[in-house]
């Protein structure tokens, strides 16, 4: 029988966590899971609070207590302590000063409006399911910064030669004029002389065959 693998967090530390509680409880909102969350972000971010200062020690700068700050995650939302320094230098870099929502957050909605949710359904999904509300400025935010990422990477300079280009295509749904529908997207994967792989170009063509010219 297969030994069973050490745990990356001991068993101990979860038998404390759990202690008196009810374990289905812990996944619930404002379960245990976001007490974790809350407090290893503020540990983390307290930790970064602690190297700065050490970076600004000549120029005398210390902490200044603490600004509460509310924070969509995946589960739900939490409420942090953002550490506050007096000269007003720290930007951490886990919660930036004007972020809203924690890392991992914005690929969910991503993810969601892929799979060709519409931004009603992105919202209902994410109430039903986290019992978040969300704007749909939110979420159109969201999805026109990723937009603009691929606008930016398809204009971006490609090397002068590629020695061998693979081409392939895959189906997947896509949305198109308010509807889902099945298309082919196709990749061009180019190898440049340094051995280095690079993608060269996505597009979608309504069929496979229409070729990879």
């Amino acid at each position: 029988m297969a030994r069973r693998k050490e745990p990356r967090i001991p068993d101990h530390l979860l038998d404390q966590l759990l202690a008196g509680a009810d374990a289905k409880s812990a996944f619930a909102k404002d379960g245990l899971l976001d007490e974790l969350k809350k407090a290893l972000a503020e540990r983390a971010l307290n930790a970064e609070m602690d190297h700065h200062l050490d970076q600004e020690s000549e120029a005398g700068n210390t902490r200044n207590g603490y600004d509460r700050k509310s924070v969509l995650t995946d589960t739900g939302k939490i409420d942090l302590e953002i550490p506050r320094d007096r000269l007003a230098t720290f930007d951490p870099q886990l919660i930036a000063k004007y972020q809203r929502r924690f890392p991992g957050f914005d690929e969910k909605i991503v993810s969601m409006y892929a799979r060709g949710m519409s931004v009603r359904e992105i919202q209902g999904h994410l109430r039903d399911l986290y019992g978040i509300e969300v704007s749909p400025d939110l979420v159109s935010a969201v999805t026109d910064a990723v937009l603009e990422e691929i606008t930016e990477w398809q204009n971006r300079p490609l090397e002068a030669l590629d020695p061998l280009v693979f081409c392939d295509a895959i189906r997947v749904k896509v949305r198109d004029e308010g509807m889902v529908r099945n298309k082919a997207v196709y990749l061009a994967l180019g190898v440049r002389p340094d051995g280095a792989k690079e993608i060269l170009g996505l597009w979608v063509e309504q069929r496979e065959g229409a070729g990879c010219g």
